[in-house]
């Protein structure tokens, strides 16, 4: 494929798999903590390690029911249909790292099978919703998409620093690493 081929959509794929393979990477190094160590308070925006990767999976939560209402309809995201909606972008609801690894999981095989299900005039929708606030919005659905990941990429950041900070490190992060040469 030549750069002038590649589409919104390859970007799309590519952040998914970026999300996946970061996921992976913060929560095997979050693992090799003791449980008091992933839920001490650490003064972040969410509080502790555990905290901040339970906002990540709450946030993605929340978006990817929004997404699940664009006029597409992507069966990948049929699971998310119907659920309650969290409104407290700060609830865990994951008691600890083995639940919300499997929570993690499940939004990252779901976010990888609507980004292989997601067309490239599909992003040339508006997007409507409510926010957890209540305010009603309409947008293009190509920049939220992107600020899907970008919040993901912000919030891991914040994650890797407090694991660094407890001695741990993540190694690569870099979207970088996994940005095929031409």
């Amino acid at each position: 494929m030549t750069i002038t081929a590649l589409l919104r959509r390859d970007h799309l794929r590519q952040m998914a798999a970026y999300n996946r393979w970061m996921n992976d990477k913060v929560y095997t190094a979050a693992s090799t903590l003791p449980p008091t160590e992933v839920m001490a308070e650490r003064g972040a925006f969410f509080g502790s390690i555990h905290g901040t990767l339970s906002h990540i999976a709450v946030a993605d939560m929340i978006w990817l029911q929004r997404f699940a209402d664009h006029p597409a309809r992507y069966a990948a995201l049929d699971k998310v249909r119907g659920l309650p909606i969290q409104r407290d972008l700060a609830a865990q609801p994951f008691g600890d790292l083995a639940a919300l690894t499997e929570s993690r999981l499940f939004l990252d095989d779901m976010i990888e099978a609507w980004a292989e299900a997601v067309t490239e005039d599909d992003l040339d929708h508006a997007l409507e919703y409510v926010n957890t606030r209540g305010e009603a919005f309409r947008k293009p659905y190509f920049f939220v998409v992107m600020h899907f990941f970008n919040h993901q990429t912000h919030h891991r950041g914040q994650v890797t620093t407090l694991l660094a900070q407890a001695g741990v490190d993540v190694g690569v992060t870099d979207l970088s690493a996994l940005i095929a040469s031409v």
